[in-house]
């Protein structure tokens, strides 16, 4: 940051860290609206001292300006008058949340008209780019601060401002520590789950067909030929129903044994009419009989007269 000239005139400014702190907590706590606050401390000679802030309540906000209203100067100056008595208003601050930093149409008229005091300052503050700036009188001029110390009073000296914002305690140090707490976890690629769903879906199929396979066996049916002497499986969907019977297929090719009529053996001892009985057959035509033909001695292609 370029040293300040004597002829630019412009105050140099001190400011407390811990109320470079509270000014960014205030304005992160509203990320849509402007918000804003008086900066109390005192002058230094060539210069200004700020120790503490006090926030605006109750100020009439928008989207792009903020504006202290009666009642927000009352509450300024009920804490001004209760919690810092012996110092003065040195300026105000306000944010500009994804705006930038610079002072707008109105910001300027604000305080052209209620900060108007030669070392009364405006303080900006993005909380969504974490940029901020100090504006001040130089002449009859506003212009933005070249140089500004942040003060340090639990241990720390004054520090130039070196143009980056300085880190919040509390909210820079959990988005450090959050990486590292995750530093020596390492994600499995992507490619490797769907492998492993694969997998594991395949293992599940297989033990389910396993399953299937034990519990619940496949009839086989074999057709006997006894007098060919051959074996021939059963067309797919053969099957025995629950009667006994044997169902086969109608669109299967049968075996030459199965297009055959159905012979079903008799009973012993059968005599019903209609049925062939071998222990009662007929008298061999080739037997002579007893009057010596064949046939009971007649030619049968003989014509009788």
């Amino acid at each position: 940051m370029a040293k300040r000239k004597p002829d630019q005139g412009q105050p140099r400014v001190t400011i407390e860290g811990e109320v470079l702190r509270q000014i960014r907590q205030h304005a992160r706590s509203n990320s849509k609206t402007e918000v804003c606050g008086v900066l109390i401390g005192e002058e230094t000679g060539n210069g200004l001292n700020i120790a503490a802030r006090i926030p605006g309540l109750n100020a009439a906000q928008a989207g792009t300006y903020v504006t202290f209203t009666q009642d927000t100067w009352e509450q300024i100056y009920k804490v001004k008058d209760k919690s810092y008595p012996d110092e003065r208003i040195m300026g105000w601050y306000h944010s500009h949340p994804g705006f930038g930093v610079f002072l707008s149409d109105h910001d300027t008229f604000i305080h052209k008209n209620f900060f108007s005091s030669p070392m009364q300052v405006a303080w900006v503050y993005d909380p969504l780019s974490d940029e901020e700036g100090c504006f001040g009188w130089a002449g009859a001029r506003i212009e933005r601060l070249s140089e500004i110390h942040v003060k340090d009073d639990k241990g720390g000296e004054e520090a130039g401002e070196t143009g980056k914002p300085e880190p919040v305690s509390g909210i820079e140090e959990e988005h450090q520590t959050e990486p590292e707490n995750h530093a020596g976890e390492v994600a499995p690629p992507v490619w490797l789950k769907w492998v492993l769903m694969a997998i594991s879906h395949l293992l599940l199929a297989a033990i389910a067909f396993l399953a299937a396979w034990l519990f619940f066996p496949q009839q086989l049916i074999f057709f006997v030929d006894v007098i060919n002497r051959t074996i021939v499986q059963a067309p797919p969907g053969t099957h025995i129903t629950r009667d006994g019977h044997l169902a086969l297929p109608k669109s299967a090719d049968l075996p030459p044994m199965l297009g055959e009529p159905e012979l079903r053996p008799l009973p012993p001892d059968s005599s019903s009419p209609g049925t062939l009985n071998p222990s009662k057959s007929a008298p061999d035509a080739n037997r002579p009989d007893s009057k010596g033909g064949a046939g009971g001695g007649k030619d049968p292609n003989v014509p009788r007269k």
